[in-house]
């Protein structure tokens, strides 16, 4: 049952206990930070951003974003609830919501939090994909709160990548890890359907170009 005891037990156990292996594990990773002119830039108008990246690096930015405040978008789902507990431990808050259920809410919710001064933590291809392919709702975001969106990505020398639907990558301990900032995207208000596509595929192009960037530096074409 879904609100059985054992179900209960998990939620508080698996948590507490993911995200105190995480802290330490991630603590022994060398770390290098690559375009921090551009969230300086952002800070220096002390305005929010919507962080935008890749499914397949979801574990670190949540990780390397502990200390800055903002909201994250989870899907609603029943595993969602681990990963937003996880999330809320990590130091962020969370809105529950996906493409399928519970989506339009999550956003409007999302608005308000920019709007109150808080970032936004959204994972550009969604929670179920396709890989690398933007979905509308940072941009969405955007558009309704005038806050740029600001493209993330990551590569590391030494990892383990899962065979989940995006490749979910994990740094190994004492790797290096190559953090990268994009250059900030800013959409119009009122966003038209044709406005919509042609910003979608610049923060996609934007979030390939860090991507293939990042992984350059490890001698690679992709994770």
């Amino acid at each position: 049952m879904k609100d059985g005891f054992w179900y209960k037990v998990s939620l508080k156990a698996v948590p507490f206990v993911f995200v105190w292996l995480i802290r330490i594990w991630f603590s022994t990773c060398r770390l290098r930070v690559h375009g921090q002119e551009y969230m300086d830039q952002i800070k220096a108008t002390k305005n929010p951003a919507i962080a935008s990246f890749w499914h397949y690096g979801v574990l670190y930015v949540l990780y390397f974003f502990r200390k800055e405040s903002g909201v994250a978008m989870v899907s609603a789902s029943r595993d969602g609830e681990y990963i937003s507990r996880i999330v809320e431990k990590l130091g962020n808050e969370t809105v529950r919501g996906s493409r399928k259920k519970g989506g339009m809410q999550a956003v409007i919710k999302l608005i308000r939090a920019v709007r109150a001064g808080k970032n936004a933590i959204l994972v550009a291809d969604g929670s179920q994909g396709p890989p690398r392919i933007v979905q509308a709702g940072s941009l969405i975001l955007a558009s309704k709160t005038g806050v740029p969106v600001l493209p993330l990505s990551w590569s590391c020398n030494r990892y383990k990548r899962f065979g989940s639907w995006d490749g979910t990558a994990l740094p190994l301990p004492f790797s290096k890890v190559d953090f990268f900032y994009g250059e900030p995207l800013f959409v119009p208000p009122e966003l038209q359907d044709e406005q919509l596509e042609e910003y979608r595929l610049e923060l996609e192009k934007r979030l390939n170009v860090l991507y293939t960037k990042a992984w350059a530096l490890q001698g690679k074409k992709e994770h």
